[in-house]
């Protein structure tokens, strides 16, 4: 069977820049970072004081207040930039086959902050069962796209794939392949992440992941710069309508880019560590151009991921340059990480809208916070540091790696016929 065309017809964002897709990237462009002091609760006994938290984020505004009771703020998030996606895409429901259009989410997490607060609550009782009974519903993360699905009817396939850190782009590329190969028509995809929390924060200081530099949080999140000393926690969501480009075009669909080719693999190395050689991001970048039939010169700009982490930043240049050759001094590179603070989960799906805004817009991103050169990293490397630029950009591909070795690129094109 012919592999059928994908694109991509309607977008949302709630991140740390701004909870539109134009105020994320409008501040994207400009620079802006997001992190600063915590303000979910009193950090002050934890090694990390600050985050990249979303702000002035009213789910009342997307969700009835009898549903909200029953979600975490994880799936509020999703359900919400669901909405948007949903309403930017202009689909009347009403005519949609809607068995074949389904709801792949990720998430890293979960309902991280409710299982907190039910096991806290326990714990200080006096050993009486007294549990929510929302408890379960709220924690798990395949109620993100169970809600979605229960809101708006969608019948088609409904997971979530959690794949830590790559969980986002892991949905993406399922949702991809559902459709090319003729499984649905439409799906509502990208991924959600609410872990600033006492335990988020808290768990990751325990690990060593997070940047400790609590007397300046806005340049907390340095990528490749030799002074960086681990991530920023972020929160926030990003969503898309995936749909068949058959499909889209008979309705005078907006159509943003199309959905090339998505790679998959694994570093069977280090519960956490990357391998130190890049030897499973390496092979997804070449799985993902494979799949997409296209070369690494076809390749404009490569949204790296980028954590402001001592091992995972070079190892990632040095499979760019592995993979690319003597072209990684030409294709333009950023993390958008340095301004958005790492999504855990939700970090393909709202770094994917920066790829997509890149190619409408023509407008590389960039890496702020770079002040100290690393000796390690290759000075010829064009990585956006600290001002955007603009570049006319056909084809973007984005990396995620996760805690656990797992890895994916996906890859977008502008669309001309």
């Amino acid at each position: 069977m012919k592999a059928r065309r994908v694109v991509i017809t309607g977008i949302g964002a709630i991140t740390p820049l701004g909870n539109s897709v134009e105020e994320y990237w409008n501040n994207l462009e400009k620079g802006v970072s997001g992190a600063a002091p915590i303000t979910k609760f009193d950090a002050s006994k934890f090694k990390t004081q600050f985050a990249c938290e979303v702000k002035g984020f009213e789910a009342a505004d997307y969700i009835n207040r009898k549903e909200l009771r029953k979600m975490d703020l994880v799936s509020q998030y999703g359900v919400a930039v669901a909405k948007q996606a949903l309403d930017d895409s202009n689909l009347d429901l009403e005519s949609v086959d809607r068995e074949r259009f389904g709801v792949i989410w990720g998430s890293g997490i979960g309902g991280l902050k409710s299982l907190q607060d039910e096991v806290s609550s326990f714990a200080q009782g006096d050993g009486t069962p007294r549990f929510n009974p929302f408890f379960i519903p709220k924690m798990i993360p395949d109620l993100i796209p169970g809600h979605i699905s229960m809101t708006w009817g969608l019948k088609g396939p409904n997971f979530t794939t959690v794949s830590a850190c790559a969980s986002a782009t892991n949905a993406m590329v399922d949702a991809f392949n559902y459709i090319r190969f003729g499984i649905s028509d439409l799906f509502v995809t990208g991924g959600s992440e609410a872990a600033v929390c006492e335990a988020g924060i808290g768990g990751f200081n325990a690990l060593r992941a997070l940047s400790t530099r609590n007397d300046s949080p806005s340049s907390a999140s340095r990528p490749f710069d030799a002074t960086r000393d681990g991530f920023v926690l972020g929160e926030g969501a990003g969503a898309f309508i995936f749909e068949e480009y058959e499909h889209a075009k008979a309705r005078g669909a907006k159509i943003y880019a199309e959905v090339i080719g998505g790679g998959m693999t694994a570093d069977a190395y280090h519960m956490t560590a990357p391998h130190p050689e890049g030897e499973g991001s390496s092979r997804v970048m070449a799985e993902a151009m494979k799949d997409a039939g296209i070369k690494p010169e076809d390749v404009d700009y490569i949204n790296v991921h980028g954590t402001s982490t001592p091992l995972g930043d070079i190892g990632e240049v040095n499979a760019i340059k592995k993979v690319f050759g003597e072209y990684a001094y030409e294709v333009s590179i950023s993390s958008t990480k340095s301004m958005t603070g790492h999504l855990l989960g939700a970090a393909g799906a709202v770094e994917a809208l920066a790829c997509l805004m890149s190619i409408e817009r023509g407008v590389i991103p960039p890496t702020i916070n770079f002040e100290t050169p690393d000796e390690n990293l290759d000075s010829k490397l064009d990585c956006t540091f600290n001002e955007a630029k603009k570049r006319e950009v056909n084809i973007a591909l984005s990396n995620t790696f996760g805690f656990g070795g797992h890895n994916f690129s996906v890859i977008f094109k502008k669309v001309t016929d």
